[in-house]
């Protein structure tokens, strides 16, 4: 637990009998309160630079709908971003698309490691842990990220509802996208989009599932599709019946493998 008396990661139906294990990396905007607003508006700490609008309510429909583990962050990704590697130069954003963060400016080298100390490392651990007892159970494991994305980006409008991103091993990602496409032939499938792993973006996805040689994808749902109830819920339900049909689902060619 950290110093603000929340825990830092929540893991939700751990022993829940599907194949799947789901993530949410940027499930909060939440700010512990020894950094105050870092600078921010409440309505910039309500943007997507501080997290992933809806992609929790859709994970945590999935958990119900699928009986599967959720595993997910409780803090900003401003505070420190889970899904990126230690390393990274924006695991700690002093801009995130046109804003300036503020309270990241003069983050030091001491400040860096608590943050990843408090925050990068239990969260991880968790999802480690989960995974591992199941490896030791002798358990399917199928890893699911899942995330949300703006509409339009630096004035760049993303013309997808979905996207789909894999790691080194694309198979099950390929069926996904055929499950989708066959659900709805008229659906724009982003492959790759709007992020792939070349953007550094894929860290929880590459670190967990390839790092393990797990079946495993990354969901991007553009954040206008899943803001009310009724979209968490169509999204949730078609995800949750097109995921079942990946799993079941032989491998298909690339060229069989539906609209990218």
């Amino acid at each position: 637990m950290s110093g603000s008396g929340v825990d830092p990661v929540i893991t939700i139906n751990a022993s829940g009998t599907s194949p799947f294990v789901l993530v949410c990396d940027h499930a909060s905007n939440r700010f512990p309160a020894r950094y105050g607003t870092l600078g921010l508006t409440p309505h910039e700490r309500l943007m997507h630079i501080a997290w992933d609008p809806g992609a929790l309510a859709v994970a945590m429909r999935l958990t119900e709908l699928l009986d599967a583990p959720l595993v997910h962050s409780s803090i900003s990704r401003l505070i420190i971003d889970c899904n990126r590697d230690k390393d990274a130069d924006d695991l700690i954003p002093v801009l995130s698309e046109r804003t300036e963060i503020a309270g990241n400016q003069a983050v030091d080298a001491a400040e860096r490691a608590r943050r990843i100390a408090e925050f990068h490392a239990p969260f991880h651990a968790a999802i480690d842990a989960l995974l591992e007892a199941r490896r030791q159970a002798g358990r399917e494991t199928i890893l699911v990220t899942v995330h949300s994305f703006t509409p339009i980006y630096k004035d760049l409008p993303r013309p997808w509802p979905i996207g789909l991103i894999h790691g080194a091993n694309e198979d099950f990602t390929r069926r996904l996208q055929q499950a989708l496409n066959a659900e709805d032939p008229d659906l724009k499938v982003g492959w790759n989009e709007p992020y792939s792993a070349r953007n550094g973006v894929t860290y929880t996805l590459e670190h967990h599932g390839d790092g393990r040689g797990l079946q495993a994808t990354m969901i991007e749902i553009r954040h206008d599709e899943i803001l009310q109830p009724a979209g968490v819920t169509f999204w949730s339900d078609r995800l949750a019946r097109c995921l079942v049909e990946a799993a079941a689902s032989p491998v298909p060619t690339i060229e069989g493998a539906g609209r990218a």
